[in-house]
Order: structure tokens, then C-alpha cells, then sequence
């Protein structure tokens, strides 16, 4: 049951960190990021890479890879790079953001199918939503949209990645494309948490930190 609900306690847990602390991009905030981001490269190619390539051909796994990689910065192009941790909300602006809205539905329904009771990469993508519902929820509140419109986005939000893993856990008309779908996200995933890390801190003021914060995330996705 885990596997269904750690996605969704992982947005309520940024939602109240963003509540209490009201604050957009702290210190803290940028550590749990990269932290996040080398637990999620290394849950990959640790635990799903290697999975993927046991079921499909090799070249066709790598195809499928650099598919899920052209996707994500499709969708980036919409979403503005939420996913990794830019979150672009004019305060001014009362249309609801639908391009964010709708590309990051599909990226979070896409991160659930890789989840299954076998694989630890409900762990990835549960460390992974945490800083991302911090920061989508502090530019929320701080927009001049309705709170209706922002409890619909975040549930909708967190709603989309246990969709994902229902669907691939139990429906027969998907299940023999399952691995083909999660090369495709193997390439996300990737895209993802090597922007992640190797965007650059600003000031380079704590590159120590986020050493140590990378090191960590590594460390414990190994020893999963």
C-alpha cells in the first residue's frame, strides 16, 4: 500500500514545510533538492537501468532512454523547469497556469509506472516530490490565484503518480509495455537529477554542503 500513498505524503509533507516556513528557496531547501536528486540518479542506476536492460534489447532500451529525455525538456519548455526546482509564478497573473499545470500531471503520472513492490523507486520518487511540492506550494501561495485553484492543483498534483502505479501494477492492456515505458522514464529521471546537480550554486557559497548533501543521497540509495 506503501507504494501508492508515499508519493502523496511527500506532497502534504512539502505542502506543510512551505505553510510553516513561507519561504520560497531557503538553504535548506536547495540541500534537500540535491540530496534528492543524487538519490534519485543513483535509485536508477542502481535499481531500474539495470531491470530495463534485462527485458529489452539493448539499443532499443537506449532509444527508448534518449526518448524520455527529449520528453522532459518538451515538457520543461512548458513547465518552465518545475520538476528540478524553477518554479515561475507572476504574482499579478490570475489565469491559472495550465501549461505548468498539465506538464507537470504528466510528468508525476509517467514517475509512477517504475514503482513496484520489488523495486525501491518509490523511496526516489518520494525524496524527489518533497522539495518540489515545497517550492510549487510556496509560489502557489504567494500567487494571486483562489485557494480552490491551488488545493486542486495540488491534489491533482499528488493524485497523478499513484495513478501511474496503479495503472502499471494492474492493467493487462499496459502491462507488456511497461518496460518500454520505463526506459522512457529512465531518460526523465535522468535529465532530471543531472540538472539537478549540476546546475551551479549561487555565490558558490555552499558547494561544501551540497558535496556532502550528493555524497549522502548516493550513499543511502546503495545501501537500500
Amino acid at each position: 500500500m506503501n507504494k501508492y500513498l508515499f508519493p502523496i505524503y511527500a506532497i502534504i509533507i512539502g505542502v506543510l514545510i512551505a505553510i510553516l516556513t513561507k519561504r520560497q528557496k531557503s538553504l535548506g531547501t536547495k540541500l534537500l533538492l540535491s540530496f534528492s536528486g543524487a538519490f534519485l540518479l543513483a535509485l536508477t542506476l542502481f535499481d531500474l537501468l539495470p531491470e530495463v536492460y534485462e527485458h529489452l534489447e539493448a539499443k532499443r532500451t537506449g532509444l527508448f532512454i534518449m526518448c524520455g529525455i527529449l520528453l522532459q525538456i518538451v515538457l520543461e519548455f512548458f513547465s518552465k523547469g518545475a520538476e528540478h526546482g524553477h518554479v515561475h509564478i507572476h504574482k499579478d497573473d490570475m489565469n491559472f497556469p495550465w501549461l505548468l499545470f498539465i506538464s507537470l500531471s504528466i510528468h508525476s503520472f509517467l514517475e509512477g509506472f517504475p514503482i513496484h513492490q520489488e523495486n525501491d523507486m518509490v523511496f526516489g520518487v518520494f525524496i524527489h516530490k518533497i522539495p518540489i511540492a515545497v517550492l510549487i506550494t510556496a509560489y502557489l501561495i504567494q500567487s494571486s490565484y483562489s485557494k480552490l485553484q491551488i488545493a486542486l492543483f495540488l491534489v491533482v498534483f499528488a493524485s497523478m503518480t499513484p495513478l501511474g502505479t496503479i495503472i502499471s501494477n494492474n492493467s493487462t492492456a499496459v502491462n507488456e509495455y511497461v518496460n518500454v515505458i520505463n526506459a522512457v522514464v529512465i531518460g526523465i529521471f535522468l535529465h532530471i537529477s543531472t540538472t539537478i546537480l549540476f546546475e551551479a550554486s549561487e555565490g558558490h557559497k555552499f558547494n561544501l554542503s551540497k558535496l556532502l548533501a550528493i555524497v549522502l543521497g548516493v550513499l543511502i540509495a546503495y545501501f537500500l
